[in-house]
C-alpha cells in the first residue's frame, strides 16, 4: 500500500511507496506519524518544495460496508494507491437504541417511581436521519476528511444512484413522467431480484430465466404493487397460474409462511442507501472539492470491462469515468467502526434486569480496549509475538484480536503500545485473487523502522 506522507509542518504531500518510506525512516529523514493507516512525517522538507499530481478519492456507499479508493489520475486512466473497506455499525446502534427503549418502558411499568413518557417536547429538524443512518454518513465523512488531511486530494467521486436510464434519454424528465417511464419497470425488476435472492420463490432454482410473479393474481383482484410481486421460473409460474398461493402451497406450509413473511419485509439495505445518498452528496460538496456523481450501472460496466473482481473497494475504483486501471492488485485495509465504549455500566438480560457489571475505569495498566498493541510473550503456553486490537480486563490479563483469531490471557507486562484507540479496528484483507504480486504489505506496514518507537504526538 502507498504510505501517507506529511511535511514538517503537518501538510500533506504525495504518498510514497513502502520502500521509499523505509529508506526515509532508516536515514532519519522522517518520523512515524501514524501506524494504521501508516503515515510518516518528513523533518527536512515542506510542501512548498514538493511536486504534486492529481489525486482522486472514490466512494462506493453501502448500507453495511462502504468502499473507498485513493487513485492517481494520469493520461489514459488511473493508478490505484490505497484500497479501504469501511464497515459501519448501524445495526448495533439500532439494536442498542431498541434495548434502551425497552428498558425504560419496563422501568415505567414496574412498581417504581412513575415517570411519564415524554413525547411532545421533541422536534426533529429538517433533514433528520435515524441515528443508525446518520452514523453511516458521519463515519464516511470522517474518513473522507482524514484521507484529505493525509493526502492532497483534488477531487471526489461517489456512486449516487444504481441506474438512471430515463435521465440519459431525457434529462428534463421529472414528476409523474419520471415515475411511470422506462426506469420504473427496470428498477422494479432489479429490486425484486435483490429482495428474493435472484432465485425462484417456489423451487429455489438459480441461474434460470425468472419472471415477475403476482402472488395474488390480477384476475382475482391482485395489484402491481411491489408488496404483491415476486419472481419465479417459467414452469412454476405456469403451474401456479391464477390460483391462490395458499392453495398452491397447501402441501408446503413452511415455504408459504416464508414467502408471506418475505413479502412484508422491505429491502432494508436499499432503503438505507437511498435515505442517505443525497445527504452524503451534499456533505461531500460542502468540502469544497470537485465532486463527480455517477451511477451503479456505470460502475458495473467499468468493472466488467476491466475484468476486476467484485469487492467494495474495487467497486469504488470503478466509480465514474474510468478508461483504464493500473496497480489494482493491492491488499485492502478493512476499517471496522467499533465505537469508543458505552456509558452503560451493566449488561441486561432479555427482561431488562442486570446480569453483569462493567468496570468503572476504562484504563487498566495504561491500556484500554481498542488500543493496537504488540505482545511479545517469552514464556508459558502462548510464546510468540501478537499484533492486534486489545480488550482489557481488570485483572491485567488481556485479550488480543488479531486478523484471524482472539488470543486470550496475555499479561499486560508483555504488551507494547502501537496506536491508541480511535474507535476503529483495522485488519488487512489479503484475497489471493487481489493480492497476487502485491507482496505482503500487511507485514511490511507492521515492520517498518520506527514501528516499535513511540508514535508521534502530532494530530492524526
Amino acid at each position: 500500500m502507498a504510505v501517507f506522507v506529511l511535511d514538517r509542518c503537518g501538510k500533506p504531500v504525495m504518498p510514497c511507496t513502502e520502500k521509499r518510506a523505509r529508506l526515509l525512516l532508516e536515514r532519519g529523514r522522517a518520523r512515524v506519524h501514524r501506524v494504521l493507516p501508516f503515515a510518516i512525517r518528513l523533518i527536512d522538507r515542506t510542501a512548498d518544495s514538493c511536486a504534486f499530481q492529481p489525486l482522486r478519492l472514490k466512494l462506493d456507499p453501502g448500507s453495511k460496508t462502504t468502499g473507498l479508493a485513493l487513485v492517481r489520475e494520469f493520461n489514459g486512466g488511473i493508478a490505484v494507491l490505497n484500497l479501504f473497506d469501511l464497515m459501519h455499525r448501524g445495526r448495533q446502534i439500532s439494536e442498542a437504541l431498541t434495548a434502551r427503549a425497552s428498558m425504560r418502558r419496563g422501568r415505567r411499568g414496574r412498581n417504581t417511581r412513575h415517570r411519564a413518557p415524554r413525547f411532545l417536547n421533541r422536534r426533529k429538524p429538517d433533514g433528520w436521519l435515524a441515528p443508525s443512518l446518520q452514523h453511516r454518513v458521519d463515519t464516511t465523512m470522517s474518513w473522507v476528511k482524514r484521507i484529505c488531511r493525509w493526502t492532497p486530494v483534488t477531487a471526489l467521486s461517489t456512486e449516487l444512484v444504481r441506474f438512471d436510464m430515463q435521465a440519459m434519454e431525457n434529462p428534463e424528465i421529472s414528476g409523474v413522467a419520471y415515475q411511470q417511464g422506462t426506469l420504473a419497470g427496470y428498477e422494479l425488476r432489479e429490486y425484486l431480484l435483490e429482495k428474493w435472492g435472484r432465485k425462484c420463490m417456489y423451487c429455489d432454482k438459480e441461474g434460470v430465466p425468472l419472471q415477475v410473479e403476482h402472488i395474488h393474481a390480477r384476475a382475482n383482484g391482485g395489484t402491481d404493487r411491489p408488496s404483491n410481486l415476486g419472481i419465479a421460473c417459467q414452469p412454476c409460474n405456469q403451474k401456479k397460474a391464477a390460483r391462490d398461493i395458499k392453495a398452491f402451497l397447501k402441501k408446503d406450509p413452511a415455504r408459504l409462511a416464508s414467502i408471506l413473511a418475505q413479502v412484508k419485509r422491505p429491502l432494508k439495505d436499499a432503503a438505507a442507501v437511498n435515505a442517505t445518498r443525497w445527504v452524503l452528496l451534499n456533505r461531500l460538496k460542502a468540502t469544497g472539492l470537485a465532486v463527480e456523481a455517477s451511477s451503479g450501472g456505470r460502475t458495473k460496466f467499468n468493472r466488467c470491462r476491466l475484468y476486476l473482481p467484485k469487492t467494495h473497494a474495487l467497486d469504488a475504483v470503478c466509480v465514474g469515468n474510468v478508461a483504464a486501471v493500473a496497480d489494482w492488485r493491492r491488499p485492502t485495509l478493512a476499517i471496522k467502526a467499533t465505537g469508543r465504549g458505552a456509558y452503560q455500566r451493566t449488561r441486561l438480560d432479555k427482561y431488562g434486569f442486570p446480569r453483569g457489571y462493567l468496570m468503572r475505569e476504562k484504563s487498566v495498566k495504561g491500556f484500554q480496549t481498542g488500543d493496537v498493541v504488540r505482545a511479545t510473550v517469552t514464556k508459558g503456553k502462548k510464546i510468540g509475538t501478537y499484533v492486534g486490537r486489545l480488550a482489557v480486563r481488570a485483572s491485567g490479563s488481556f485479550n488480543i484480536q488479531t486478523g484471524k483469531e482472539v488470543i486470550q490471557g496475555i499479561g499486560h507486562q508483555y504488551c507494547t503500545m502501537v496506536q491508541r484507540a480511535d474507535g476503529y479496528g483495522y485488519s488487512f484483507n489479503m484475497d489471493s485473487t487481489i493480492s497476487a504480486g502485491a507482496g505482503d504489505a500487511s507485514r511490511a506496514a507492521l515492520s517498518l523502522p520506527g514501528m516499535n518507537a513511540r508514535v508521534s504526538r502530532a494530530k492524526a
